[in-house]
């Protein structure tokens, strides 16, 4: 071992048993029972208010299905125990075992590979990005989504600017993927899955009815497509059709390739608009049909059909004094600083409209307006 080698490891031992010292170990003791003893207060206090917030949720829906009218009592009206106490002291003592390293999120490539190993599938991606543009607004269109809808979301999911390949995370050089979310209403993998499981049918038909309609080379590639999707259809309907089994199977190497459809041209489209559709019709089923205003559709697609109708069908009087936490999970909730910030419904509608205002004089979201 050369001189200045071992005088870092001469330094580097030193330092570790410096961090160890008996009097180091009992201040770090002592800050950890502090903590434990303020934090186990809190963690009591969050579960009760928690607890409270599920028991609230399940007395509405069951109101609901009797038809009962739902009350400003019928939500939690206080906001959430924030923890105020010490932080958590660093433990001295170097780790008995060093931290296994996090997977990395599938990123396109990944999407690409797998589609192609497993299914035999590379997605027709558009020659410009007006392409992909156009077949969306045109699929909207024809489901019935308004161009306010579509644009003004597009500007609150992907920026007012995002690419039909965008991934959450990858928006600009340099980023680091944070979920598997793609695409102008940044679908996860597991709502792909969910989305081919549940309306399959619908994509097929579609599929076939362009075939139909093309000559040619064109005919012949579209009838391949189907022959292929029919089977990735199948795969999807594999587990119960229940978000937990979507997102077990969204992991697999076959469940990772099933979301390359959102970058092919012809199924892309039509996954995206299914995805805001899908709020839409639960909407109109329990009887709510009122057209939804772009930030009341966004509010169903970013925090679930149940979650985001409570929140749309609620009075404006009420909007403006029921937190936000009633309509998440606390783990969600925690991680969420805008729903944290605009606490009560009134404010996350006004925050979700004013990001969607600030991004919509954007050029993607001008093209897609174009578009339609």
């Amino acid at each position: 071992m050369g001189g200045m080698a071992a005088a870092a490891m001469a330094l580097t031992l030193s330092s570790v048993a410096l961090a160890q010292t008996p009097q180091q170990i009992a201040e770090y003791r002592r800050k950890l029972a502090e903590y434990t003893a303020v934090r186990q207060q809190f963690d009591e206090e969050a579960s009760a208010y928690w607890s409270a917030i599920s028991d609230k949720r399940r007395a509405r829906n069951a109101k609901r299905r009797n038809g009962e009218t739902i009350v400003a009592e019928d939500y939690v009206l206080t906001q959430p125990p924030v923890y105020s106490g010490p932080p958590k002291p660093v433990d001295p003592a170097p780790p008995s075992t060093p931290p296994t390293p996090r997977k990395p999120l599938p990123v396109i490539a990944d999407f690409l590979s797998n589609a192609q190993e497993h299914f035999q599938f590379t997605p027709r991606k558009p020659a410009t990005e007006i392409e992909y543009k156009r077949a969306y607004a045109k699929v909207a269109s024809s489901f019935g989504l308004t161009k306010d809808q579509a644009v003004r979301i597009y500007s609150f999911e992907s920026g007012g600017n995002g690419k039909y390949d965008v991934q959450a995370g990858l928006e600009g050089s340099g980023g680091r993927a944070i979920s598997t979310a793609l695409g102008y209403n940044q679908l996860l993998t597991t709502n792909t899955i969910d989305l081919l499981a549940e309306h399959g049918g619908i994509i097929l038909k579609a599929l076939r009815d362009k075939a139909h309609e093309a000559l040619g080379p064109q005919k012949a590639a579209l009838e391949r497509k189907t022959a292929i999707v029919q089977p990735v259809i199948a795969f999807c309907k594999t587990v119960p059709n229940e978000w937990g089994a979507h997102e077990k199977l969204g992991v697999t190497p076959r469940g990772i390739a099933v979301h390359a459809l959102n970058l092919d041209v012809d199924v892309g489209p039509l996954l995206q608009t299914l995805k805001l559709m899908d709020s839409v019709n639960f909407a109109r089923r329990k009887g709510y049909m009122t057209p939804l205003s772009a930030a009341e559709l966004e509010m169903m697609n970013l925090t679930g059909d149940g979650n985001g109708f409570d929140m749309v069908s609620m009075p404006q009087a009420m909007r403006t004094i029921v937190p936000t936490s009633n309509f998440f999970q606390r783990n969600g909730y925690e991680r969420n600083p805008v729903a944290i910030r605009n606490n009560v419904v009134s404010k996350l509608l006004a925050a979700t409209n004013a990001r969607m205002d600030n991004q919509i004089g954007l050029q993607g979201a001008k093209d897609l307006a174009a578009a339609f």
